[in-house]
């Protein structure tokens, strides 16, 4: 494959444009049309509802949003099947001229600055959109280098789906032994203040379950060296959110560490997050790292029991979240979150469990796309200039 042939076009030139089919909904509306339909906005699905306006393989482009500018998330996304769109996302199909797949990944590996207006509410208008100039290679081409990067794309949507029903088989297990107790139902049982629970089984708090529990700092940031090496990765609340933790996106130096109240912690630690937004969100840390103050870490003696924790405080996350105080911030405190009680079973019924196994695989399965995405983000600007070269048979 040859540059030759490649060519400048509007993004207007490539695409059709769909905005004029899209229906904004409120929160309200789509409360009475709960359904199984997608509902996207400008970053992502945001609800599922019981109808749909667009059917087929589109390309959804944020309007306005933060993200315009940060671009900590992909700006555009495919959207498959059958689906709603509000007037947050523009809404494009592909002509004879382009790939819709290709158009996605140029899209995203483009810098698009220049053609978003807006301070306070960053915005991308259809004016500016269809003025935006790309350098497309013929649509083969297109097709060819996009094959090639679907082939990383659809691994990881793949380890997605493997993990997503790992998790459904933990949160089954769990329930099954440890909120209905059917392994059990054959022997003996007795009271508790938490109703019924197998004989030898107790009740007890968090704060008793746990080995140790601990609240982050913050190394101060007017001190650069404290900040300026990537010695201990370093997590912050907005990082916990419902799922395995396997990187952070700061890091501390060792003077950082040794000179605020931060500590590392150990793998398998379960975070939860005390302030702000996030307040009620679990995390279960995958690596050594140390937090922010914002975090509280529960650290158990075995991995298991980290997990079953895990588990029941994802079980348990509306009931805390509705204890978090405050009016302009929302906070919990360790020691709200150490008082908690829940059924505590023998040590040897959560050691069998098999949590860990799962969780090891979940854990594999998400490195393995951290990987992925190096790798195809390293090839993705050289395949879309023409520096690495695919043959066209390949695709023929």
């Amino acid at each position: 494959m040859s540059s030759s042939g490649w060519k400048i076009y509007s993004f207007e030139d490539v695409t059709i444009n769909h905005d004029k089919r899209r229906k904004p909904l409120s929160s309200k509306e789509r409360e009475k049309m709960k359904g199984i339909y997608p509902y996207y906005g400008a970053q992502g699905i945001i609800d599922y509802i019981n109808g749909y306006i667009f059917d087929g393989v589109y390309l959804l482009i944020a309007e306005d949003g933060e993200n315009l500018k940060s671009k900590k998330r992909n700006i555009a996304q495919l959207a498959h099947g059958q689906f709603w769109v509000n007037n947050h996302a523009h809404v494009v199909t592909s002509n004879h001229l382009s790939d819709i797949r290709y158009l996605c990944y140029v899209f995203n590996n483009s810098d698009i600055s220049g053609y978003i207006t807006g301070s306070a509410q960053p915005k991308l208008s259809q004016a500016n959109l269809n003025s935006i100039k790309f350098v497309l290679p013929p649509l083969l081409e297109q097709k060819v280098i996009a094959d090639t990067l679907s082939c990383f794309d659809d691994k990881i949507e793949l380890n997605n789906q493997i993990n997503r029903t790992l998790e459904e088989m933990a949160q089954a297990i769990f329930k099954s032994w440890f909120v209905d107790f059917e392994p059990f139902q054959g022997g003996e049982f007795e009271d508790s203040e938490l109703g019924r629970i197998p004989k030898g089984w107790r009740v007890g708090t968090i704060g008793e379950f746990v080995k140790d529990m601990k609240n982050g700092g913050t190394p101060s940031r007017k001190i650069e060296n404290y900040w300026c090496s990537n010695d201990v990765p370093w997590i912050k609340t907005g990082e916990i959110k419902n799922s395995l933790i396997i990187n952070s996106e700061e890091y501390i130096s060792n003077e950082g560490l040794k000179n605020s109240s931060t500590k590392i912690l150990p793998y398998n630690s379960v975070l939860i997050a005390m302030y702000g937004a996030t307040a009620g969100k679990i995390g279960l840390l995958k690596f050594e790292a140390c937090t922010n103050q914002a975090c509280c870490a529960m650290i158990c003696n075995s991995a298991n029991k980290a997990i079953f924790l895990y588990l029941h405080l994802l079980n348990k996350q509306s009931y805390i979240e509705s204890l978090a105080v405050g009016a302009a911030q929302q906070n919990l405190s360790k020691d709200t979150i150490s008082k908690l009680t829940l059924i505590i079973p023998n040590d040897d019924v959560i050691e069998a469990t098999q949590f860990n196994e799962i969780f090891n695989c979940i854990e594999n399965n998400l490195r393995e796309n951290q990987q992925l995405e190096i790798i195809r983000d390293t090839l993705l600007p050289k395949l879309m200039s023409g520096e690495i070269q695919v043959p066209l048979k390949e695709v023929q």
